[in-house]
């Protein structure tokens, strides 16, 4: 019989998502992690069950000893995370988790109810609980590594908190980077849209207000916001670094490989894994991708929006009186960072 105890222990119950006072597990494996590229409702499970615990008794549960270390990655969107997750991820290191989806919906839960204040209690052991299943392992391996999206950004202190020795790479794009990843098409300014619609309070709380705002000023408040967390973590907890974006995709094997470092996880025997994930699209194998295709789309990109691209910096120069960056993130984890605006 299934008990409190296994639901915390074994990785092959996987919290899948929190529905009203309900926890839903799905049954996964390794394998099955391996090929869930995304833990969100693209999951690839290991079959179509569905296990359902009142939440009550998990948070009772998990008050008990101490959660487990985890390594996070977290990032800004369209810019690379997917390409890191994977390169972190094999058949004897330990589980990489991509997305999921509970921590986002605790991370959409603060941002509206205590965005700038702190959150209560029943909101941070509900966090605890999330942390505790996120961080088990399978036996003998590396601790978990686990990819964040944009909402948990902004409860970035509230995970550190749970153990303020964790180690987090901060991927990030500078700003015409990022405006150019993230204007340029209308699925993305429809995710842009939604995103900056569910966290609005957490964004003004870092970038000033949003409303009526159009889409490369909503793009570039959500851009300053996210760099001033990154900014302060960095500055609070030195053992964290930061990424850019554009080298890690100029030198996927040597940042991967320096990432893996990072994470305390060996240089794999065969790196025919990390070279494989070059060529295609990360978030899509079965597609062909690389730098040369995404430096000539960028380029295009560019010259469609490029009066964008000049709003969008003149947006944020105006409100770095107010909400100050630094030239570039410190700490990075490979080479010298860069800058965050470019003259």
């Amino acid at each position: 019989m299934l008990t409190l105890g296994d639901l915390f222990a074994n990785p092959d119950h996987y919290l899948f998502a929190f529905d009203g006072d309900l926890a839903l597990f799905r049954e996964m494996d390794a394998a099955a992690y391996r090929r869930s590229i995304f833990l969100d409702r693209r999951i690839d499970t290991v079959g179509p069950g569905m296990l359902k615990v009142p939440i009550g008794s998990l948070l009772a549960h998990a008050t008990r000893g101490q959660v487990a270390p985890i390594g996070w990655i977290f990032h800004i969107a369209h810019c690379g995370s997917t390409l890191l997750a994977r390169g972190l991820d094999g058949s004897k290191d330990g589980l990489v988790l991509r997305e999921p989806l509970p921590l986002r919906q605790l991370a959409v839960e603060a941002t509206a109810a205590f965005a700038g204040r702190p959150a209560d209690a029943g909101w941070q052991s509900g966090l605890r609980l999330v942390a505790a299943m996120l961080a088990r392992s399978y036996e003998g391996v590396t601790p978990t590594v686990v990819k964040a999206n944009v909402p948990v950004n902004f409860i970035l202190p509230e995970l550190m908190a749970l153990d303020p020795g964790a180690k987090a790479i901060l991927l990030h794009f500078s700003l015409d980077d990022y405006l150019s990843a993230i204007l340029r098409s209308p699925e993305h300014r429809a995710w842009l849209a939604s995103v900056t619609q569910e966290i609005a309070p957490a964004i003004e709380a870092e970038a000033g207000p949003i409303d009526g705002l159009d889409d490369t000023e909503r793009a570039a408040a959500l851009w300053l916001a996210q760099m001033r967390i990154y900014a302060r973590a960095l500055d609070r907890w030195p053992q964290l670094r930061s990424l850019d974006a554009e080298r890690l995709f100029d030198a996927p094997e040597a940042t991967i490989m320096a990432a893996r470092a990072y994470f305390g996880r060996p240089a794999p025997a065969d790196p025919s894994h990390i070279t494989a994930l070059t060529s295609t699209y990360a978030k899509n194998p079965q597609a062909a991708f690389d730098n040369a295709a995404r430096l000539e789309r960028r380029a295009a990109i560019q010259r469609q929006i490029a009066p964008e691209l000049t709003r969008g910096n003149d947006w944020v120069r105006k409100r770095l009186a107010a909400c100050p960056l630094p030239d570039r993130l410190g700490r990075p984890l490979i080479g010298d960072g860069a800058r965050l605006i470019n003259d």
